[in-house]
């Protein structure tokens, strides 16, 4: 209760000065100007009374800034104050961060605007402060209303060029003092202000004494960490030398490995030349027996020059056998190009272990690196050891010079801060590259299973070798089985020159009975073919030509009849098509037709 009517108190001070003094001045104010210094630190202080704790991997952490950043959620306006805030590089911790927020607030003139939304929402700022903290209490309101009244000053704040975030507030009590005394006469409450600042210094004094023992402790805790890393360090190296030994091991495993494969690829060079010697000399048995084939087809084509068609038929089987004998090479070459892969892959199981031993050089520097690495440590925790003294001394003079001793406390908590990260992450790169060592003996052990596969697949191309030579043992029956279609032929063509026989003479009956039609033909064509001009009625009916009734010629008799008369149409020898014929030649024909076939 007293902290929050101290701070309460010190902050009407603050207000009511900066107030006067802008107004006296007549001008924007900067912020080196000493009475907004001091109400941004009495703000600071308000905001940051009553905050949880936040425990993080360095420490314990209190920022204000939490809060704040609530606004951009509750008021959209204020969106642009938490864009520029984050895009200012300078700004590295949250408290540079509230600060910067602060200043662009009251640029803005919107300061007690953006603290009444947070105030109306009291449920989300319990998150951040405890029950009995100044903003949850009824003096949050009236601070509020205290920060209405500056919305009369006009503030032009530069924030590129200072530094927020290693800023010590402190309050200076010299301008309230001041001010206190010139206005004695006038008011009567000064003296109580007075003794509220009192009571605010001290308790600032028990909050210092506080935080150096904090500082101590965490002294005791960085003291324990370190004899931690140096275990953890040294169990790291052992770790190493036994990773060496199994790379050593596994670098014996890989020219194992490799003499067996090249025992295995002369074995199967040898095989190869063996199945090709033997694939040459049914390949010559092949021959002759396509030759004496060749010969008995020649003899036949001398005997039998009437069955060309049949003979035909024999060349396409004799491109098939050429089609056939084509294939048998390109397996040939095929199995040419399995060796020359198997060579391939030899030579890369060389370019493999190559790589293996560029790598086991590359984790013998990498050792050399860590070893250096280690030396470093220790020469940090020296220097550790060393500043851990000086800040003793330093605590005897705290109570000396208070304000020096903040400043210098902040920056070995910084310092300790950013060793300590350091630290840990030398210790993750450390279990990185564990891990990569790791890594690479699993990729040793999968090539090697690999070579062994690699070794299962030559196995297998040699039994498909075998299995292409019985595939040739097969052909041979095939070639056995084609002579005896061939006799099958031979018997077929005799059957079908009987045939061509009878052909024959059904053919020379039907060119007799041709040459009757063509004697019954000429004797039809001796009949003129009479003119349009000649005939002015139809030969059979006798009716009289006009529009409707028109002329036509029939292709037998010649003479011209009328459409009824002539309706009939016929195939004729001299016309490959049916043409117009009169009735009388229809039945004619017909007759002759019916006759010729009986």
């Amino acid at each position: 209760m007293e902290e929050r009517a101290n701070l309460m108190n010190m902050m009407k001070l603050s207000i009511k000065i900066l107030i006067q003094s802008a107004l006296s001045l007549g001008r924007t104010l900067d912020s080196d100007f000493p009475p907004l210094q001091q109400f941004f630190v009495v703000l600071e202080h308000c905001l940051k009374h009553g905050l949880k704790v936040k425990k993080t991997f360095i420490g314990q952490n209190k920022s204000f800034f939490g809060p704040l950043e609530l606004v951009e959620k509750l008021c959209p306006e204020a969106s642009d104050i938490a864009t520029s805030v984050k895009n200012l590089p300078e700004l590295k911790t949250a408290v540079g961060r509230g600060r910067a927020w602060l200043y662009l607030a009251l640029m803005q003139k919107k300061l007690a605007d953006y603290l009444k939304v947070l105030l109306d929402h009291k449920h989300l700022l319990s998150e951040f402060y405890e029950p009995d903290a100044l903003m949850m209490e009824e003096e949050g309101a009236v601070i509020v209303g205290l920060l209405v009244g500056l919305n009369v000053i006009d503030a032009n704040l530069c924030l590129k060029g200072e530094d927020l975030d290693s800023q010590v507030g402190v309050i200076d009590f010299s301008l309230y003092l001041k001010e206190t005394q010139d206005s004695d006469g006038k008011q009567d409450g000064g003296i109580t202000a007075v003794l509220d600042q009192k009571h605010y210094v001290e308790e600032l004094n028990r909050h210092l004494s506080c935080t150096v023992a904090d500082l101590q402790n965490k002294i005791d805790c960085l003291e324990k960490t370190n004899s931690k890393l140096q275990e953890e360090l040294a169990a790291a190296t052992d770790r190493i030398g036994s990773l060496q030994e199994e790379q050593q091991q596994l670098k014996q495993q890989n020219e194992l490995i490799r003499e067996r494969s090249e025992k295995s690829v002369e074995v199967t060079k040898e095989d190869t030349k063996v199945e090709l010697d033997t694939y040459k000399q049914s390949r010559q048995g092949l021959d002759e027996m396509y030759s004496d084939v060749w010969k008995q087809l020649k003899e036949e084509k001398k005997i039998r020059l009437e069955l060309e068609k049949e003979l035909e038929l024999q060349i396409g089987m004799k491109t098939e056998m050429e089609i056939a004998m084509k294939l048998l090479e390109k397996d040939t070459h095929e199995k040419q190009d399995t060796l020359v892969a198997l060579r391939q892959q030899l030579e890369e199981v060389k370019a493999i272990n190559l790589q293996m031993f560029h790598k086991s050089q590359n984790a013998e520097c990498s050792l050399q690196q860590k070893t250096e690495a280690i030396s470093s440590f220790e020469g940090k925790t020296n220097e550790m050891l060393s500043s851990m003294k000086q800040m003793e001394e330093r605590l005897q003079h705290a109570e000396k010079a208070r304000q020096t001793a903040e400043e210098r406390c902040n920056k070995m908590k910084q310092e300790l801060a950013g060793r300590l990260d350091t630290c840990r992450q030398q210790m993750s790169q450390l279990d990185s590259k564990c891990s990569t060592l790791e890594k690479e003996l699993k990729s040793e052990k999968e090539q090697r299973q690999t070579l062994q596969r690699e070794l299962h697949q030559e196995k297998d191309a040699t039994t498909l070798l075998k299995t292409e030579l019985q595939q040739m043992e097969g052909l041979k029956k095939e070639l056995r089985k084609l002579q005896d279609e061939k006799q099958q032929l031979e018997k077929v063509c005799e059957e079908q020159e009987q045939a061509l026989q009878e052909m024959g003479l059904h053919l020379s009956q039907s060119k007799l009975k041709m040459e009757d039609i063509k004697e019954v033909n000429k004797a039809l064509k001796g009949h003129t073919w009479l003119k349009d001009d000649e005939a002015t009625h139809c030969k059979q009916c006798e009716k009289e030509f006009s529009i409707s009734r028109r002329k036509h010629h029939c292709r037998n008799c010649g003479d011209i009849f009328c459409n009824t008369c002539s309706s009939n149409e016929l195939a004729l020898p001299s016309y490959p098509k049916p043409v117009r014929v009169c009735d009388t030649c229809h039945t004619l024909l017909l007759q002759r037709c019916s006759s010729n076939s009986s």
